[in-house]
């Protein structure tokens, strides 16, 4: 299968696809306790998520969408007041009444970003009736094969199954951490450049 930019029209087919594919991720669960809201809410936030993404960096996918990585460009990983407020009110019909929750995750998110310039992979996600057959790797290879060059590449994973799989990669943790008190717990991974 091949890989390909996504473009604005992907939009909504991405954000489908990356809601149930984050329905149980720890975070997602933090910021939308109850799992009935959080099904109606993610493919909302996922399409003001991948809208802020392209605008910042680029999103590839595979032909057919099942799979997908959302990477913010050096200087653009961290989202600016600027644009949050530009887009409030579609981010506030996502968000609904998780928004504090939802503005501490990110809080905490982009505290733990790396000095300097890095491409952020902010997203990565495979649809999960398609898990297992290599198209996350796939779509995780062309994003490293495209920007990990004179820069690191930087993520965050709140799954520490996926330690592994990013490790595989070139990947290595960098920390450990928690989102406030009772958040869950995340994984800071950097890749040197190659």
């Amino acid at each position: 299968m091949t890989v390909r930019l996504g473009v604005r029209s992907d939009g909504a087919a991405v954000a489908a696809m990356l809601a149930r594919a984050f329905q149980d991720d720890p975070v997602f669960a933090w910021i939308f306790p109850d799992a009935t809201v959080r099904a109606r809410r993610l493919p909302q936030l996922f399409r003001q998520l991948y809208a802020s993404d392209l605008r910042g960096g680029t999103a590839l996918l595979t032909s057919d969408g099942a799979a997908a990585t959302l990477w913010r460009a050096p200087r653009r990983a961290r989202v600016g007041w600027g644009e949050m407020l530009r887009h409030a009110l579609p981010l506030l019909g996502a968000l609904g009444g998780a928004l504090p929750r939802a503005l501490a995750a990110s809080g905490a998110i982009e505290g733990r970003m790396p000095p300097g310039d890095f491409w952020y992979l902010h997203i990565a996600g495979c649809d999960p009736a398609m898990q297992g057959r290599g198209l996350g790797r796939q779509v995780l290879g062309a994003g490293l094969e495209r920007f990990a060059g004179r820069l690191p590449c930087y993520l965050e994973t709140a799954l520490e199954r996926n330690i592994g799989f990013y490790a595989a990669a070139g990947f290595r943790v960098t920390d450990a951490w928690r989102i406030g008190r009772d958040g869950p717990r995340l994984w800071s991974m950097l890749r040197e450049p190659v």
